[in-house]
């Protein structure tokens, strides 16, 4: 590929296109109606650091760093470092037992809308066929456009397809093999899969160790050659690129893949971490947390099925499936959207328990998914006495919700009240529908329990309304539906 005529090619577009390289262009951007309408989706964390499958998705960092549980692992399975580095994990990776078509059907029936797999993660491998860097997937290990194929494989059963790139911390990614005998030693050019390893800085600095033009372009075309190829309906950001060197080529990104989303027909976003875009032109995400109330403005958790780690490791520590359900509920009512990811073995099957998960989550929302898909928030997410603690990295422990707890969303005429922990006794109270509530002044029509044909009998009072069902023994959410006139 000629970098002088893609970028020459990125800028055409932009000229010719509504949106330019400025925050204040880019805040024409709207939020697109099936993102809002979708409200779950599925990540997937799959490449070379699924081979050693080890503690977590920095095997290609943490093996080069002495001293650390990886590179004391890395020495006694697979030896020196001098002998057997990164690089060598790739003719390992064959995924003989890859079937995008399987994967798609399971998704499918996890009732996830949109689908997001890593195109390229820190490490630098490339899970597509590229014109940028040999390599990749389609040149090197499984010798397969494992992109291409999940692509055809997910949009043949309406799925949305999406796609991520964590590139930006390439930049430093590699660079602790330089520090002692290692495959890292020789002086690397943009062609070397270690290329640049330059020292890792304060990763809180946002001006510390700039990437260099080189580098950064490259981020640009790498990018763009995703869009381009693929069409994704989603770009997904990692961390790092709020980095001050990253600004203007966000900016020449976004505007031209919103540019190419208006040629397509296709509305499209984008999702981002720490401020790296300006607020009101993209999708800001929370990494393995969530807020505590209901935001104004649209907003996303990517979280995962493990605690431990986002990739297949054989020490995976899971989450239970109804957490994860309560989650999802929860971050629907205050305006957002769950992004959940699971972690394929090397080989590109699925691990069962991720399975079992998926197929726990498609099970409720079969039952109760008119309460979470093409909803809105209400005018308060909910009530109940449990404090969500806000901000990144603030999931690993499951939440104490109690009965008390209850989440609100809407739709059309209708008001749906998740019960998180479900009374046994079938008892609910709802403060918040009380006769002369600061939040509720309507009328109600019809009270009814999805997901069960039983009558539910209601009484609102000045203290709440009550709903009595039949005593039930269930850990999941249930969902009454409330008709209003």
């Amino acid at each position: 590929m000629n970098r002088s005529s893609y970028l020459e090619q990125i800028q055409q577009v932009i000229t010719r296109g509504d949106f330019k390289e400025s925050w204040e262009s880019l805040q024409s951007f709207d939020v697109p109606d099936w993102y809002k309408q979708a409200k779950f989706g599925i990540f997937i964390h799959w490449g070379l650091y699924s081979i050693p499958a080890f503690e977590n998705e920095w095997y290609s960092r943490n093996m080069y760093i002495p001293g650390s549980k990886a590179y004391e692992h890395h020495i006694e399975v697979y030896g020196k470092h001098t002998e057997f580095g990164y690089k060598d994990f790739i003719p390992m990776f064959t995924a003989n037992q890859f079937d995008a078509k399987e994967w798609a059907t399971l998704f499918k029936a996890s009732g996830a809308r949109y689908i997001m797999p890593v195109a390229e993660h820190h490490d630098g491998f490339q899970m597509y066929k590229s014109d940028v860097s040999f390599y990749n997937a389609f040149h090197m290990g499984p010798r397969r456009d494992l992109l291409g194929e999940m692509k055809q494989a997910f949009e043949e059963k309406h799925l949305i397809f999406c796609a991520s790139s964590h590139r930006a911390e390439h930049w430093f990614f590699m660079s602790h093999g330089r520090s002692f005998p290692s495959d890292i030693h020789k002086p690397l050019t943009r062609s070397d899969f270690y290329w640049p390893a330059e020292p890792e800085p304060d990763h809180h600095d946002l001006f510390a160790s700039p990437p260099s033009i080189e580098f950064l372009e490259d981020w640009l075309i790498r990018t763009c050659e995703i869009v381009d190829l693929y069409q994704p309906k989603l770009i997904y950001f990692d961390w790092w690129i709020q980095h001050a060197a990253f600004k203007p080529y966000l900016r020449i990104f976004a505007a031209y893949y919103y540019n190419k989303g208006k040629e397509w027909g296709i509305p499209v976003a984008i999702n981002y971490k720490f401020d790296a875009f300006m607020f009101g032109t993209a999708v800001p995400d929370v990494e393995r947390g969530q807020f505590a109330e209901l935001q104004p403005y649209y907003w996303q958790t990517d979280t995962a099925v493990a605690k431990n780690s986002w990739c297949h490791t054989e020490e995976n520590v899971y989450k239970s499936s109804v957490d994860i359900i309560r989650d999802l509920v929860d971050i629907v009512s205050k305006n957002g959207n769950l992004l959940l990811n699971i972690g394929p073995k090397a080989d590109g099957s699925i691990p069962v328990e991720d399975q079992r998960i998926l197929l726990d989550i498609g099970d409720w929302l079969r039952r109760n998914g008119e309460a979470i898909y093409e909803t809105t928030h209400w005018r308060i997410s909910g009530e109940g006495p449990t404090t969500i603690m806000e901000g990144h990295f603030t999931d690993h422990e499951p939440k104490p919700y109690t009965s008390q707890d209850i989440r609100f969303t809407f739709k059309g005429t209708t008001l749906y009240a998740i019960v998180l922990v479900y009374p046994q006794d079938g008892r609910v109270r709802i403060t918040s529908l009380r006769i002369k509530s600061p939040h509720f002044a309507g009328i109600i029509q019809i009270i009814s329990v999805l997901g069960f044909e039983d009558q539910v009998h209601w009484q609102q009072t000045p203290e709440a309304l009550y709903i009595q069902s039949r005593p039930m023994s269930t850990l999941v959410p249930v969902v009454f539906k409330i008709q209003l006139n």
